[in-house]
This record gives C-alpha cells, structure tokens and sequence, in this order.
C-alpha cells in the first residue's frame, strides 16, 4: 500500500469521519423509516442521528491528522522502552494521534520555544524513530512556515532541554522550506 493509500484510509478511520458516517447513517435510516411511516424506527434513529452528524461534522473542520511516521511501529520497540526513553516516547505518542482544535502538532511546544508564527505555523510532517548508537532518539521533519531557519538554529540548545533532559537538539536544513530536527541522547 502506498503512501497516498495510507493517506485516505488513515482520513476514513479517523475519529471525525467515523462519527460522521454513523451520525449520516443514523439520519438517513431514520428519514427512510419517517417516510415508510414507521415511528418506531424514525424517531429515535432521528433524533439521535441529526446531533451525532453534527458533532462529527464539527470534528471533521478542526481535525488535524497524524504526523506520518517513517519507521514501523515495531521497529525500535526495545529502544523505545528503556526508562531514558521516556520523554521521547511521550513526545511520538503525541504526534501520532488525532488532534482536535489545534492549528499544528507541538502547537504549544513551538509557541513556548518562540518558533511560531500564528499565520503560516511550522508543520510537523513526518517522525521517524533513531537508533542511537543502542539508544533512543527521534526526528521531527518540519514545513517551517513563516519561521526562519536561522531562529530555529539559535534555539537549538534549548530545544534539547525543552523536549527532555539528556537531550542534545541538531537542526539541519531540508529544501528550501523544510528542516530536520534530530532529538538524540546526549553523549556521556
């Protein structure tokens, strides 16, 4: 399956459309059963349908999907559970779930560190999991938006201690309008 497969299955499985299609389908058996005259189907399915299909149409508008991840989840499970690991393992948690209400991933995170810009935000577009030498790490590849490359760079050592102690930040360009943020154990 390709990416642009997983894309789509990954927006049909997602929690808003899931409560969509049931709150549509919910209406529309309820208007079948209205119009065969048969009130013990329509009004419940009704009056319960309308208000789920709202609710999911409300989620559907201010959903933001996962990051895609580049490595399989299974790939540094190991690595993934040293107890060092545990700030890194939060973080990719985070950024590979549904979110709702929110502009971008990290969203509160880069407003904190100065790296946002509330018109053009930096999106965060792919994890992927590092092994580091039998430690954990994790990079961030970023659509920086409005924020330059050089801003990021000044805040690279405080992105390191931002995100988890022992943490040492490296900041590479990617293109023109991209960059990678490499989150890795700091050497002892």
């Amino acid at each position: 399956m390709g990416i642009k497969e997983d894309g789509l299955m990954q927006a049909l499985l997602s929690p808003g459309s899931l409560v969509t299609v049931t709150g549509a389908a919910l209406s529309v058996i309820g208007w079948i059963g209205y119009a065969s005259a048969n009130p013990n189907l329509s009004l419940p399915t009704i009056f319960y349908g309308i208000p789920i299909l709202l609710g999911g149409l409300a989620l559907k508008s201010s959903e933001l999907p996962p990051a895609r991840r580049l490595t399989a989840a299974a790939t540094h499970r190991a690595l993934r559970e040293l107890p060092e690991s545990e700030p890194l393992r939060r973080l990719l948690a985070d950024v590979v779930r549904w979110r709702y209400g929110q502009k971008a991933h990290l969203e509160s995170s880069l407003e904190a560190l100065k790296l946002w810009d509330e018109e053009q935000p930096p999106v965060l577009t792919a994890v992927e999991e590092l092994d580091c030498n039998g430690r954990y790490g994790l990079r961030l590849l970023f659509d920086c938006g409005a924020v330059p490359f050089e801003r990021w760079q000044e805040r690279q050592d405080r992105l390191g201690r931002f995100f988890g102690p022992g943490l040492e930040a490296v900041v590479e360009r990617r293109g023109e309008a991209g960059l990678s943020l490499r989150l890795i154990p700091r050497q002892a």
